[in-house]
């Protein structure tokens, strides 16, 4: 039996880095983003089960959803997320599980399931343990900012729609603090992995 890592963070919190560490240790990564744009190509059920809901309005000229349009009609319709939502994660779920199946399958010791919004979606049902990627709001404020060149207000607003991670930190099993360099993350990173015998 393989480990599976749930493997979350906050916007700007470092997460993206702690999975590109673990890919070069040679842990497979099964990234939930990815898995989220490739459930809703052409051709795909969730696509169908899209399209027949929403309409052919809010495809592209090359028949591929268009993810701002479709973002704008559910950003200001609880009601039409939620649909969107029940298209969506289900078919992001089925296909992250055999990814992991196919991993566990190929021998893998531990498989990551990168999942940024794992305690918001109610995932953690799918792992073992679960690696918080953790910074403090000032530095996850500034990162952002300077990454996405947004404003303050503009980089608060994308915080705030998450939980806190200092909320998150009580349901991890571990927790990297990432408001350090590299060379710090990485070492916790090792001793977390030796720990979990990896």
């Amino acid at each position: 039996m393989s480990l599976t890592i749930g493997l979350t963070g906050g916007i700007a919190s470092g997460k993206s880095t702690v999975s590109k560490m673990l890919a070069d240790k040679g842990i497979p990564i099964v990234d939930a983003d990815i898995e989220a744009r490739l459930a809703v190509q052409k051709g795909e059920k969730a696509y169908n089960d899209i399209i027949s809901f929403f309409g052919k309005a809010i495809l592209q000229e090359d028949g591929e959803i268009d993810r701002a349009k479709l973002g704008g009609i559910i950003f200001n319709d609880e009601e039409k997320r939620k649909v969107l939502n029940s298209i969506v994660h289900p078919a992001v779920r089925e296909r992250m599980l055999a990814k992991k199946a196919h991993a566990e399958q190929e021998g893998a010791k531990a498989v990551v399931l990168d999942i940024p919004l794992l305690f918001e979606s109610r995932l953690q049902f799918m792992t073992d343990k679960i690696l918080l990627v953790y910074v403090d709001e000032d530095t996850q404020l500034r990162r952002l900012m300077e990454r996405n060149h947004y404003s303050r207000e503009e980089a608060l607003a994308r915080i705030q729609s998450q939980m806190p991670l200092g909320e998150k930190v009580g349901l991890a099993h571990e927790v990297i603090d990432n408001n350090g360099s590299i060379t710090e993350t990485e070492k916790q990173l090792k001793e977390i992995l030796a720990r979990w015998g990896i």
